[in-house]
């Protein structure tokens, strides 16, 4: 087993006003050179944009971008002709293939939005744009793992890539075990909330942790915590 840890207070940060955002990756004008990706995850940005404000409209191709709102609610458009809310406890997957322009707005003129947005290289390039979003019962995640994200359509949004990604709420001493999909995969776990022991490593929120080369491994909840796992292809 190999693994890499990602303290909250090494993530790159962008500050721009109406935006404050957390690169666990290098992104825009931060660079890391050992921070490139996990795998196929190329991109976990966790931004916090003002009331009424937002992304203006702007082209992607050949990535699965993905949004997950932790407190507020997102307003999205796109050149499929998709005008939708997503709020929290939705998620939302774009699949750009050939390619789309979107945009992306806090749709409350009083609260900041936060919410998480993934880029994941796909499976296969130039397919056909297609656009998912579902809602998920947070009782569904109460000290179990609740598949959101999966290459099959029955098991949460659909993406263009061996891609499992799950969340889970734990109650404070809950011991949690995952079996990878598949043994070439790597798991990259993100602390929500909370503190968790795992592998001799204490992680605390919005800390991270990246796992490959094994088949399960074990957590421990210290505290109530939350957690987003991301399961992808290393390679």
């Amino acid at each position: 087993m190999k693994h890499v840890i990602h303290k909250s207070q090494e993530r790159g940060e962008a500050a721009h006003g109406w935006l404050n955002s957390n690169h666990s990756f290098s992104f825009g004008q931060y660079y890391h050179p050992q921070k490139m990706g996990f795998g196929m995850l190329r991109v976990l940005n966790d931004d916090m944009v003002a009331p009424g404000k937002g992304f203006g409209t702007h082209a992607h191709d050949n990535m699965e971008i993905i949004s997950i709102p932790l407190s507020g609610t997102l307003e999205h458009k796109d050149t499929m002709g998709n005008s939708t809310l997503i709020h929290t406890n939705d998620v939302q997957i774009m699949s750009a293939g050939t390619g789309i322009s979107h945009s992306e707005y806090n749709h409350s003129s009083s609260d900041w939005v936060n919410f998480l947005q993934l880029w994941i290289i796909p499976e296969k390039h130039d397919v056909t744009p297609n656009y998912d979003q579902q809602t998920f019962n947070p009782k569904d995640r109460k000290n179990k793992w609740q598949p959101i994200v999966s290459p099959d359509a029955g098991s949460g949004v659909s993406i263009n890539q061996q891609a499992f990604l799950y969340r889970i709420d734990l109650e404070a001493g809950k011991n949690m075990d995952y079996q990878l999909n598949e043994s070439e995969h790597g798991v990259y776990l993100f602390v929500l909330s909370g503190a968790i022991d795992t592998h001799q490593n204490r992680l605390s929120t919005k800390d991270a942790i990246g796992l490959w080369e094994l088949e399960h491994f074990e957590l421990v909840a210290q505290d109530k915590s939350e957690l987003l796992l991301i399961e992808v292809p290393m390679s």
